[in-house]
């Protein structure tokens, strides 16, 4: 069964603790303020800064050859980003000719879930119950199991049989025609799904073989003299999420990835496994326990790619912009210059409204924590507690957003006063013109003034 803990907060707690938020309440609604403020500039400034790139820029149809007319001009070419450089994970056994050779690594962990509910009680208590609830997934850490909140759960052996870290590199010598790409267009190439090719040694496998054996003896699990008691599933069962008690033997999720024994010479590993682009340290794939892990490679091997850069000598840099911004860009596959412009000014309006609702919900919280306090007050009668709550609730919505619009509307003013005024213009005229309509459809009505 899931476990539950349930906990307890008196009146004069919950009201102390409001006091504490009014101040929380503060910080958020100046944070969210100066984020609206920030966000509506920085979308400004890009815009300008991309529109007066756009302006400038000029298509370059082959870069073959260097060109010493092009120096200093802002280029929009394609061609292939190849390089000579050797990426190496030699601890895996992973070598190749690639731009970028990525490593990252998944452990099988015990991972707990919370859930809770609130109740208040008359007086102005509050009872809270949270629900843990625990299923075995793959993560990208291992986990500390002495922090789980059920007892069953807290001696359960959640290590891992290996521990590595996670590692990119990127390749020191990219060329780009006859130019050499800057590391910042380089490390700018987006990240393959291409398979790396793991090859480790026959010594390697050995090793592996000899210390997880080691390790699976100190979790009390499965070994080489077990393995046969272990069959691999003919088909992939469907994942099983366990949520219940640590004693039993859960049915964990299966991995539909496969994976078979690395062989190397002679030698056919016990505990390691090879896929495509993957190695597997654990008994049996089919079958994950708790502390198996999966190490995936991927690798950026030479591509098209179309790079938008200021030509300096035989390389690029960025362009600056009249009012400081900078600007470069790297996209897979041949684009269009207009493609390339297009998607920047689709970026920057997505991430203008990110963060406009990032910070509308910063400021509406702030609002919420100032004004909590009469909410809690009230406690001692839930139910005049929730009438007081919905109120405040929608009142701090409907400020937040008049205060976000206010914000914009001012940033806008400082940042691009010629327009607001024309927008601040057209709309006196329309309120001008409504107010006026009015006024003379009262005098329709009441008949001229003597």
């Amino acid at each position: 069964m899931a476990y539950q803990e349930t906990t307890r907060t008196g009146y004069g707690t919950r009201v102390k603790n409001s006091f504490g938020g009014i101040l929380t309440g503060f910080l958020l609604f100046i944070a969210g303020t100066i984020m609206l403020w920030w966000n509506e500039g920085s979308a400004v400034k890009t815009d300008k800064m991309l529109n007066e790139s756009e302006k400038v820029a000029v298509h370059v149809d082959n870069v073959s050859t260097l060109d010493p007319s092009l120096e200093g001009k802002l280029i929009h070419a394609s061609a292939l980003a190849t390089t000579t450089d050797t990426l190496r994970d030699e601890a895996y056994g992973v070598k190749e000719n690639a731009i970028a050779l990525d490593r990252y690594v998944e452990y099988y962990q015990w991972v707990e879930h919370s859930s809770s509910e609130s109740k208040d009680k008359l007086g102005g208590a509050e009872e809270t119950t949270t629900t843990y609830t625990y299923s075995k997934e793959w993560v990208p850490q291992p986990i500390d199991a002495s922090t789980f909140h059920d007892p069953a759960y807290k001696n359960v052996k959640n290590g891992a049989i290996v521990k590595v870290d996670n590692n990119h590199q990127y390749a020191e010598n990219v060329t780009f025609g006859a130019y050499k790409l800057p590391q910042f267009m380089v490390n700018s190439i987006s990240h393959g799904n291409e398979f790396a090719s793991v090859n480790p040694t026959e010594q390697q496998l050995r090793q592996w073989d000899k210390d997880i054996e080691r390790i699976q003896r100190q979790l009390g699990r499965a070994t080489a003299t077990t393995k046969a008691t272990i069959e691999e599933p003919k088909e992939s069962p469907a994942p099983v999420v366990v949520n219940d008690s640590a004693k039993a033997d859960s049915i964990a999720p299966v991995d539909t990835i496969k994976t078979e024994p690395a062989k190397v010479g002679g030698y056919t590993a016990t505990y390691v496994h090879s896929g495509e682009g993957k190695l597997y340290f654990g008994l049996n794939e089919g079958m994950p326990e708790v502390g198996d892990v999966r190490i995936n490679f991927r690798v950026v091997r030479p591509h098209d790619i179309s790079v938008m850069g200021v030509v300096q000598g035989n390389t690029f840099t960025t362009y600056v912009a009249k009012n400081g911004k900078k600007f470069y860009d790297v996209a897979n596959g041949v684009k269009s210059m207009d493609e390339m412009f297009a998607s920047r000014h689709k970026a920057n309006t997505f991430w203008l409204w990110v963060f406009r609702v990032i910070g509308l919900i910063l400021v509406v919280s702030g609002l919420k924590g100032i004004f909590g306090i009469l909410t809690t007050l009230l406690k001692v009668v839930p139910f005049l507690s929730s009438i007081m709550g919905f109120g405040v609730s929608v009142v701090c919505g409907v400020l937040g957003f008049i205060w976000a619009l206010l914000v914009a509307a001012l940033a806008w003013l400082f940042y691009r006063p010629l327009v607001s005024i024309c927008l601040l213009a057209v709309v006196a005229a329309v309120v001008f013109f409504f107010w006026k309509r009015g006024k003379n459809k009262k005098q329709e009505i009441n008949g001229p003034t003597v």
